[in-house]
């Protein structure tokens, strides 16, 4: 073949083919059962493997994967309208006036809200079987309304009963002003009904000094105070910590403060 080198590989049972006028370095120590060429053009690169499974081509670029389709959200999908979502035969029926109509086949009671020119909306589709309701158009959007008004609410609520977890990092070795720092940011969270999580890190030779960080560790929930419990510690090598909750009946005596919605956070000042 006119301007083609063959680089064959026994090992691993290839051959390639470049465009070029490289000489022949390696021959196969057997003979391919078959081998399969197709017309190179002039600045062409193709691998071929031997064998009786015949010639793959490899793309001389780009991805294999095909391109994803981008995922489109409709902002005007209401879930309480799509009854696709009621997978029972049968239904229990409410009229305008939350009235119990019966229990009807799923599409007896959409042809009754065609009928009507009403909304047909799901109460409940886990109930059994589902609850499905008639709507005026105008009733619809003010049940809409309270049902997004209570979800919210209840989102507030979940978020102030949540307890989040503060993390205060500190050396065996911490001076006097970095302590009191943190002291005052550890009562500050157990105030706001926050759990405290007392790290103290042990790097290297600093093992030595484990007695020393548990001792810290000690003075730092003497120092809290009445306003925490012991929830859990462990004084293991190089992971000694201490996990304060806050004291219920202490924090009940003193006035309540307004809880910010916060994550897990970190306060850690270099020693």
């Amino acid at each position: 073949m006119d301007g083609i080198t063959c680089l064959f590989s026994a090992r691993a049972s290839r051959v390639t083919f470049v465009s070029g006028g490289f000489s022949l370095r390696k021959v196969l120590q057997k003979a391919p059962s078959s081998l399969h060429l197709r017309k190179l053009p002039r600045e062409g690169r193709i691998v071929a493997r031997l064998g009786s499974n015949g010639y793959r081509p490899r793309p001389s670029g780009g991805s294999r994967r095909s391109p994803r389709t981008p995922r489109i959200v409709d902002s005007d999908y209401d879930p309480g309208l799509d009854l696709d979502r009621v997978q029972s035969a049968s239904v229990r029926l409410l009229d305008e006036q939350q009235n119990m109509v019966g229990i009807y086949s799923k599409g007896e009671a959409i042809q009754m809200a065609e009928d009507a020119e009403l909304i047909l909306a799901i109460l409940s589709a886990d109930a059994d079987p589902p609850v499905l309701r008639l709507f005026e158009s105008s009733d619809y959007k003010k049940h809409k309304y309270e049902q997004q008004k209570k979800k919210r609410v209840q989102l507030k609520r979940s978020a102030a009963n949540r307890v989040d977890t503060k993390e205060l990092k500190m050396g065996y070795n911490i001076d006097s002003h970095d302590y009191s720092v943190r002291l005052k940011a550890a009562q500050k969270f157990l105030r706001d009904g926050d759990k405290v999580k007392v790290i103290v890190n042990l790097k290297g030779r600093e093992n030595e000094f484990r007695n020393f960080a548990i001792v810290l560790i000690k003075r730092f929930q003497n120092d809290v105070g009445e306003l925490a419990i012991e929830e859990s510690k462990s004084f293991s090598e190089r992971n000694i910590y201490i996990v304060l909750a806050p004291n219920k009946a202490a924090l009940q005596k003193a006035p309540e403060l307004p809880k910010k919605e916060t994550s897990t956070s970190e306060v850690s000042v270099g020693v």
